[in-house]
């Protein structure tokens, strides 16, 4: 695993709700635009454990921000950066900066 990488999800954004056809379909589409473009890209669920929400991105070895020009094509209000172990969040949109979540390996299921 890198040392730094980001965490782009393609599901429905906060606040709306997308059949399950639709999120499979943006999951496809963000998977093949990450595939043409990126050599480290790996299936990553995340979990809030205070909310038990979880959901499937990708893991992929690109900076925080160019994750954010993805997250906004991809209609994602924000990305996930990993340096370190340190886990940050960030919007996607003009609010952009990286917010201390916690440790990374805290909230993650890899996998192959």
């Amino acid at each position: 695993m890198q040392a730094e990488f980001s965490i782009i999800t393609a599901y429905a954004t906060t606040g709306e709700t997308w059949t399950d056809e639709e999120n499979i379909q943006a999951d496809a589409t963000l998977k093949s635009y990450l595939d043409e473009r990126y050599m480290v890209i790996q299936r990553i669920t995340g979990y809030a454990p205070d909310t038990a929400h979880s959901e499937k991105g990708w893991m992929v070895n690109c900076g925080w921000e160019e994750a954010s020009d993805i997250g906004l094509v991809f209609k994602q209000d924000a990305i996930y950066f990993v340096s370190n172990n340190i886990l940050s969040v960030t919007y996607c949109d003009g609010r952009r900066e990286l917010t201390n979540v916690g440790s990374f390996k805290d909230r993650v299921k890899i996998q192959n």
